[in-house]
């Protein structure tokens, strides 16, 4: 009797810290820097997942949200380049690939390794980032570039040198606990 209450008390611990972690604050931004104007934008409205226990983390980014210093700007990206309604979404989808402390409050380097969709292009990644504990919160923030052109975004000959061909991201996002409702 004794075996069978310590192997249920096991199984109901490993379920206990066993944590989905959902976004809580989250702002995504990119720039690009070019001869003619500087392009920068902001993007708030991301939906991030991750299982602590598994390593596996999502994000899906609404295109449209993201916000420019001028309305023409934010217009020509949706619909000249980034082809907003056609392709709504970037997802990404990887693994952390080291083993992490989430409890540790000290940032923590993570390599994320995935498959990313921009503009209806997937392509393999891997995304170099930190993770940190912060309250109940883990904090998440990664730099990476992005080649436009290998999401098969165009940029007509008459806008060349005002869009780089590589586009520096940021991502910073604060992820709470998923509490079932």
């Amino acid at each position: 009797m004794q075996k069978l209450f310590f192997l249920i008390a096991a199984g109901l611990t490993l379920n206990v810290s066993a944590q989905i972690y959902k976004v809580k604050t989250t702002n995504v931004s990119f720039y690009s820097k070019s001869p003619l104007e500087d392009i920068e934008a902001n993007n708030k409205s991301s939906v991030q997942v991750l299982n602590t226990t598994t390593g596996d983390y999502q994000m899906r980014l609404t295109i449209i949200g993201f916000k420019f210093k001028n309305a023409l700007m934010e217009e020509h990206f949706n619909e000249n380049y980034m082809e907003s309604t056609k392709f709504p979404n970037a997802v990404f989808k990887g693994k952390i690939e080291e083993k992490v402390d989430y409890e540790a409050t000290n940032e923590q380097a993570v390599n994320v390794s995935g498959k990313m969709e921009i503009h209806g292009v997937t392509q393999d990644v891997k995304i170099q980032g930190t993770i940190k504990k912060v309250g109940a919160d883990l904090v998440l923030n990664a730099k990476f570039k992005i080649k436009v052109a290998d999401y098969g975004i165009k940029v007509p000959s008459l806008y060349v040198k005002n869009i780089a061909e590589v586009v520096d991201v940021t991502i910073d996002s604060t992820l709470e606990p998923f509490q079932k409702k």
